[in-house]
C-alpha cells in the first residue's frame, strides 16, 4: 500500500502593510501555528498612495516576520500582488485567508468580504484571528500620523519600523 502524502495547508494573510506595525505581527505569529505555509500578500492597491514603496513594505515584512518561521512552525513567504485576494490566492495554493479583526467596524466590513470571497471562492475559508487586546487599536492610518507629527511609534511598531519611519518623514520635513 502506497504513503498517504499530507497536502500541505497554504494560508495567505494580505494586506497594505504601510507600514507593518506589532498588530501585523500579533497575527503573522498565530497564523503560523494554524498552516503548514503561510504566504504574506502585500496588496498593490492604486486607491491608497502608500508612504513606503512596493520593495520597502516587502523588505520590512521579510525582516520582521523572518523569526516567526521554523521550529514546527509554517515557512513563510512575502509577495506582491494586486487584483482580487481570490485570484491571488489560488495562485500561491491558499484554502485559508487569514484576516486580522480589531473592533466591530473591521468585522462588518470583513464579514461582506467573507460573503463575497465565498461566492467567487467557494474552495477558500476565511480565519479570523481577533487582535490581542494590546493592539487593538493599532492602525497603520493611525502610526503614519502620530509619526508624521513627530509622535513615538515605538509601542505600535518594531523598532526597525520606527527608525524607518522616522527618517520617512524627517527626509519629507527638509523638502
Amino acid at each position: 500500500m502506497a504513503a498517504k502524502t499530507e497536502k500541505r495547508r497554504i494560508g495567505l494573510y494580505a494586506g497594505t502593510f504601510d507600514p507593518v506595525t506589532l498588530g501585523h505581527m500579533d497575527i503573522i505569529k498565530r497564523a503560523v501555528k494554524l498552516v503548514d505555509h503561510l504566504v504574506i500578500g502585500v496588496a498593490d492597491n492604486s486607491a491608497k498612495t502608500p508612504l513606503f514603496s512596493m520593495k520597502e513594505r516587502i523588505a520590512m515584512l521579510r525582516s520582521e516576520s523572518a523569526v516567526m518561521a521554523g521550529e514546527g512552525r509554517a515557512t513563510i513567504e512575502v509577495d506582491t500582488f494586486d487584483g482580487l485576494l481570490v485570484h491571488f490566492a489560488r495562485k500561491v495554493g491558499a484554502s485559508v485567508l487569514i484576516r486580522g479583526l480589531r473592533a466591530v467596524s473591521d468585522f462588518e466590513y470583513e464579514f461582506q468580504m467573507v460573503g463575497m470571497n465565498q461566492r467567487l471562492a467557494p474552495e477558500i475559508e476565511t480565519v479570523f484571528l481577533m487582535a490581542d487586546p494590546r493592539h487593538q487599536a493599532i492602525a497603520s492610518r493611525l502610526v503614519k500620523e502620530i509619526a508624521h507629527l513627530g509622535g513615538d511609534v515605538t509601542h505600535f511598531t518594531s523598532p526597525a519600523v520606527a527608525a524607518a519611519l522616522k527618517k520617512r518623514f524627517a527626509k519629507k520635513k527638509t523638502r
